[in-house]
């Protein structure tokens, strides 16, 4: 069940478009952009690194699991607000499909493995156990 979460999440380098010419319009503010594009970033990078601790049922799996979770929701939860602060959406251009379609793609996935590691991951047991 969270090895195809995990995988999703691995392409969260996409917002790294926040940063890339005419990846936006003109007039996005740094202040949303650089956290929002590197905390997607780490949360990809964290992902990645979950993704073989997952497979094979490794000893800290769960605790990077856990890491990655809090840290992807924190970032989106942030960028939400940052976004909202700084006028974002105006200048959203090219990139307007990250905070239509894949946020709260990602919001919904997160809820998902907190949902699982609280209820069916108990310590100990292994990652890929269905519900």
């Amino acid at each position: 069940m969270l090895l195809p979460i995990l995988l999703l999440h691995a392409f969260r380098h996409l917002g790294l478009m926040f940063l890339a010419p005419g990846g936006t319009y003109a007039g996005l503010a740094p202040q949303f952009a650089y956290p929002a594009a590197f905390g997607d970033l780490l949360a990809a990078l964290l992902a990645v690194v979950a993704i073989p601790a997952v497979a094979l049922n490794a000893r800290g799996a769960r605790l990077l699991v856990w890491v990655f979770n809090v840290e992807g929701t924190v970032d989106l939860i942030a960028a939400i607000a940052l976004a909202t602060v700084y006028g974002a959406a105006a200048h959203m251009g090219p990139a307007y499909w990250i905070p239509a379609f894949w946020v709260p793609a990602l919001l919904v996935t997160h809820y998902i493995t907190f949902t699982f590691l609280l209820r069916y991951w108990k310590s100990g047991a292994p990652a890929q156990r269905e519900p």
